[in-house]
């Protein structure tokens, strides 16, 4: 689905809106605040709107959405959380940490709820996950934990593997604590890490393209710009012969395999803690919710094409094997 097909969607549904639900806020008026972009969000967003649908909220009916995508750039993000705060949104629902801590800095009053973000103590988005602090809260995952796990099961699959890329997005302030625990994994089996730096989506061709010579495979971490991407990274990573792991969603698109956790299910569970802040709960009260279910993905077909071979003890392991 191209760019401009799926904001007409989106603008549709919000025309159809009766004037007072938009204007006058006859129903609540839900923001949403996207550091990446729209497209490669859908399954994520279906998975939202279903989540709010469990508790009777129903997008152009019961609620009203204004949504705000800051497509990769994350240097917008301030602005557009600024346009939710002035349209008085009754909640903030954002997508990934940049977006989290641009929301966090736009208001300390409206509720805040992230559908999905890394470790938010790490990057003191929250003080603490059981009690989290002020107007937010929300579900997090062990951002860090999973990508070491990634070059873990890399190395598995690769044993001879001693150099390996890890695509971040310097942009991204939970980076940091992630690249920290990945040299630390690194380091234990012998592997040297190369951070391979990439802030827009029109780069990813050039970047992989010049790291190729360095590295032996590459961990796609789960940054907002990589997910919204992953189908042109793994076509690239493939296309130079690049074995890499990263989310499902990689894997499905054509990476190698990937290790991580259920983001539709995550996101919907977004709507659970909307139906509490709306009937009066505060944020503070509602625990960060932790990720409880990890899967391994193995893609046979891509494995073949890049005259991989997959031990077949790994793909018993794997929660999902596609050919």
């Amino acid at each position: 689905m191209r760019r401009r097909d799926f904001l007409v969607i989106f603008g549709s549904a919000a025309a159809a809106w009766p004037l007072p639900a938009r204007g006058q806020h006859a129903v609540p008026l839900i923001g949403f605040l996207g550091g990446a972009d729209p497209i490669g969000y859908k399954s994520q967003m279906d998975a939202l709107l279903l989540g709010l649908r469990d508790y009777g909220y129903v997008e152009g009916n019961t609620i009203a959405i204004e949504y705000r995508w800051a497509e990769g750039r994350y240097d917008r993000l301030p602005a557009l959380a600024a346009e939710l705060v002035t349209r008085k949104v009754a909640v903030i629902i954002t997508q990934g940490t940049p977006a989290a801590f641009a929301a966090k800095r736009a208001t300390s009053t409206i509720p805040i709820v992230m559908a999905i973000v890394g470790n938010p103590v790490d990057t003191k988005i929250v003080r603490s996950l059981s009690r989290p602090d002020g107007n937010i809260t929300g579900s997090s995952f062990f951002w860090a934990e999973v990508s070491s796990k990634r070059l873990e099961l890399l190395k598995e699959l690769m044993p001879t593997l001693s150099r390996v890329g890890v695509l971040v997005n310097p942009d991204n302030p939970a980076m940091e604590s992630l690249l920290r625990a990945v040299t630390q994994t690194a380091n234990a089996i012998g592997v040297a890490v190369q951070p391979v730096h990439l802030r827009r989506a029109d780069d990813l061709k050039e970047v992989i393209e010049r790291i190729r010579p360095q590295i032996e495979a590459l961990i796609v971490v789960d940054d907002g710009l990589f997910v919204a991407n992953a189908q042109r990274i793994a076509e690239i990573s493939n296309a130079t012969r690049l074995p890499s792991i990263g989310f499902r969603e990689y894997a499905e698109a054509g990476g190698l395999a990937a290790y991580g956790v259920d983001f539709p299910h995550i996101w919907r569970r977004a709507g659970a803690f909307v139906d509490k802040i709306l009937k009066g709960r505060e944020p503070q009260d509602l625990p960060i919710e932790q990720a409880t279910h990890f899967e391994i993905v193995i893609n046979l077909k891509s494995a073949k094409s890049l005259g991989f071979p997959v031990p077949p003890s790994f793909s018993a392991r794997a929660n999902q094997v596609l050919e």
